[in-house]
């Protein structure tokens, strides 16, 4: 009897062991991808595949998409995801008043003589000899991870109104600073700063009245511009790309002009779109900055509604994904994170998407991952490097 038993066990451990193997092999094999959120990324890298089909059909007609320095700002923003990726972002946690300085000394930068210069009429570039780019772009990241900083200490329930008026005032310093250069960059940071602010638990009679002061204040400063004798906070550019978004008659050669031009794209594409280097609305100089404010006018005509809902459906996909992943995120920090990196994805695609409908006001915002320019496509990239940061890291104590 005892023989017998011995023998089942003998021939059990081995029947275990042979089915272990395929599962084992399978963990072994799985083992390279466990560190990558590919729900996130997967949808990030396909929107990159369709920046690069969509700037190679700008390419072939507008000189000022130069594709080679397109897929050099993938390159270096690929390069610098994966150094995010592998640095646990938690230690910026405690780093408040550095993010801080940081964020006020990029929005500065443009306005040190011998540093700043102006691109199409807005001072907001830096040149550094060969190398130029926008501190706004990387600005934003900083803000994400500053406001993340800031808001984690209350844990989800902000009970007192001096630490919401403490938080407001941490975003409203580097906010002025960059509303005075470029406003479609301070309207993407202050989304940005008010969507973390809102989810670290502020309570929603002070948010409610919040927004209710800075209508009135924006309703003030757009009011005082049109009027003469009176202080024009906003640049006459920026007021005219307000106006036209209400009556596009106002600046019928201009940024009139542009919306007009862009709508028309957008509908001749029709609901398969004209196909590849067909755009010819976009393409033949009618839609100024079609390889980048403009960029959604440009893929619409060439793929139409299914193309443009494919696109969508992409941006989608990796917003909500990320919104799961912060949902199950322990460490109230990396949870801020994430909202904030959402933030600035639906701001972008909604207002680059919307003015080129007609639907929001102009604003200059390129649509991630897919717009050209370098400093947009680095930060972007780094902003899945964070996603993917805090999936590598998820494990470790919050």
């Amino acid at each position: 009897m005892a023989r017998e038993m011995k023998e089942t066990l003998t021939l059990g451990t081995k029947g275990s062991a042979r089915r272990a193997g395929p599962s084992s092999r399978s963990s072994r094999m799985a083992g390279p991808l466990s560190n990558l959120y590919l729900s996130q990324l997967i949808p990030a890298l396909l929107l990159v595949v369709i920046g690069v089909i969509t700037i190679w059909s700008a390419s072939i007609s507008i000189p000022e998409a130069n594709f080679v320095s397109h897929l050099a700002g993938i390159a270096i923003g690929l390069a610098a995801a994966v150094v995010v990726w592998r640095y646990d972002t938690r230690a910026l946690s405690s780093m408040t008043t550095t993010l801080f300085v940081l964020a006020c000394v990029l929005m500065v930068l443009p306005r040190i003589p011998g540093l700043g210069y102006e691109v199409n009429g807005m001072m907001g570039w830096v040149r550094l000899g060969p190398v130029r780019f926008q501190p706004s772009e990387p600005s934003k990241i900083v803000v994400i991870f500053l406001m993340a900083s800031a808001a984690a200490q209350y844990n989800g329930k902000i009970e007192t109104f001096r630490d919401y008026a403490r938080l407001c005032g941490t975003l409203l310093v580097p906010l002025l600073l960059i509303m005075t250069l470029d406003l479609g960059t301070g309207l993407v940071i202050f989304f940005i700063g008010a969507t973390i602010i809102i989810v670290s638990g502020a309570p929603r009679t002070w948010v409610l009245l919040t927004i209710a002061l800075i209508v009135g204040t924006a309703a003030l400063v757009v009011v005082t511009s049109m009027i003469d004798g009176l202080p024009h906070i906003l640049k006459e550019y920026q007021l005219k790309r307000l106006t036209v978004f209400i009556d596009p008659s106002v600046d019928p050669t201009g940024d009139g002009y542009n919306l007009q031009q862009a709508m028309i794209a957008v509908g001749s594409g029709g609901f398969f779109g004209k196909g590849f280097g067909n755009a010819t609305q976009a393409l033949n100089g009618f839609v100024p900055e079609a390889q980048t404010d403009f960029v959604f006018s440009l893929f619409a005509e060439q793929f139409g509604f299914v193309g443009s809902l494919v696109l969508l459906s992409l941006f989608t996909w990796m917003i909500v994904s990320t919104v799961l992943l912060a949902m199950r995120t322990d460490s109230m920090y990396m949870r801020l994170v994430l909202v904030g990196c959402v933030g600035m994805w639906t701001f972008q695609v909604l207002e680059n998407v919307g003015m080129c409908l007609g639907i929001m006001p102009i604003t200059g915002i390129p649509l991630p991952f897919v717009s050209y320019g370098s400093s947009s496509m680095v930060v972007q990239l780094v902003s899945v490097g964070i996603v993917q940061s805090v999936w590598r890291h998820r494990q470790k104590a919050a």
